[in-house]
């Protein structure tokens, strides 16, 4: 009887490497190979030792080395050959990661897994950025959406009339492509126009950037400063700490 290798998805946290957890440094410096995005970042993916088999799987918005199915191929195949697998992905793996698409496609193949979860973006970009993404006067409640859907669809999953009307904070995944969209839908279903927004590129990253305005604004800003992903979007009252509490977080970085 073939004896299939495991199949390990980690998730590698936001990009700075001390937020890598422990689990997953063990598990990525002794497997047989590494599946890696860009997402993880240079440094972490550099870490992956010389003697493991590293394969670059892509996934840039719009610039894919590999094309989601074919990942999913390839790493049934490696496991199939009796090799131990991580696939590593940046952030958490069930965070609009794909992951459970990988997990349900290792199912249907008979290959065991195991889930690492990861420190998600969501959180780690703007707490780098002096933003609590709940807050005890500013926000009780939070909610995560992407911004980058299945282009496949006939519509849009996400409801932007209730999104408008949402009184926590506002965080989106990927959305630097459809930034005007999304601030104009929220605008148009009744936001408030000046609601505070902050856009943290490359987030935990010694090169982190923060541009913050207003949801009538922030689209001009980001084209003004060239804003790029890997982006978070935060929106919402508790992006006012910015300017109190980020003070502080450049200590980090140094």
């Amino acid at each position: 009887m073939t004896q299939y290798g495991k199949v390990y998805l980690v998730g590698s946290g936001p990009g700075d490497p001390e937020l890598l957890t422990m689990k997953a440094r063990r598990l990525i410096d002794s497997v047989d190979v590494v599946v890696y995005d860009q997402l993880p970042g240079k440094v972490i993916i550099d870490s992956i030792p010389a003697g493991t088999e590293k394969i670059d799987a892509g996934k840039y918005a719009g610039n894919h080395t590999l094309k989601q199915d074919e990942i999913n191929v390839l790493i049934i195949e490696k496991a199939k050959q009796g090799k131990s697998v991580v696939r590593l992905k940046g952030g958490d793996p069930y965070m609009f990661g794909r992951g459970g698409e990988e997990a349900q496609e290792l199912i249907e193949a008979g290959i065991e897994f195991e889930v690492v979860p990861g420190i998600t973006s969501a959180i780690a970009a703007p707490a780098y950025a002096g933003i609590p993404i709940t807050h005890r006067d500013h926000a009780s409640m939070v909610t995560f959406v992407t911004g980058h859907e299945d282009p496949t669809k006939d519509e849009s999953a996400l409801d932007w009339e209730t999104l408008a009307r949402f009184e926590g904070t506002l965080v989106i995944f990927m959305g630097v492509r459809m930034l005007q969209r999304n601030v104009g839908e929220l605008i148009k279903y009744g936001k408030d126009p000046k609601t505070p927004v902050a856009l943290i590129e490359r987030g935990t990253r010694p090169d982190q950037r923060v541009t913050v305005g207003v949801l009538e604004n922030i689209a001009t800003l980001a084209t003004e400063r060239g804003v790029m992903a890997p982006a978070i979007t935060v929106i919402g009252d508790v992006v006012q700490l910015h300017g109190e509490l980020g003070e502080q977080i450049l200590s980090v970085f140094e």
